[in-house]
């Protein structure tokens, strides 16, 4: 099934994006080897150059590498991932935050909100 992607956004930039996430949830452990371009465009529905460009980009950043007859595998660098992780969590949370503003909810209000949903799921 195609990934769902937004044609306003660069399509490169958000097959980068669906990957952390996969590698976030360990959906693709440190080390482990990733499937090739072309299955990878096949399972996103996209062009294998775009799915292309979005894996430079991640090997660029270190986060994936190349072996020349082996394909490509994610970094062992669990520091790395950690990074990922919590660098996602904290853009999510930001943006949260602005979108709650937009409502006239501060910050206090929203503790209080996410305080009451956690007593109600105990």
């Amino acid at each position: 099934m195609p990934w769902d992607l937004d044609e306003n956004l660069p399509i490169y930039l958000q097959l980068t994006d669906e990957l952390e996430k996969k590698i976030i949830n360990g959906t693709y452990p440190p080390g482990s080897r990733l499937p090739a371009v072309r299955e990878l465009a096949a399972e996103a529905g996209v062009n294998p150059n775009t799915m292309q460009r979005a894996l430079t980009q991640m090997e660029n950043s270190g986060l994936i590498y190349t072996q020349r007859t082996s394909g490509r595998f994610l970094t062992d660098d669990r520091e790395k991932i950690e990074r990922l992780r919590r660098d996602a969590a904290r853009q999510r949370i930001e943006k949260f935050l602005r979108d709650m503003r937009e409502l006239g909810i501060e910050k206090k209000e929203v503790c209080t909100m996410i305080d009451a949903l956690k007593e109600e799921e105990a």
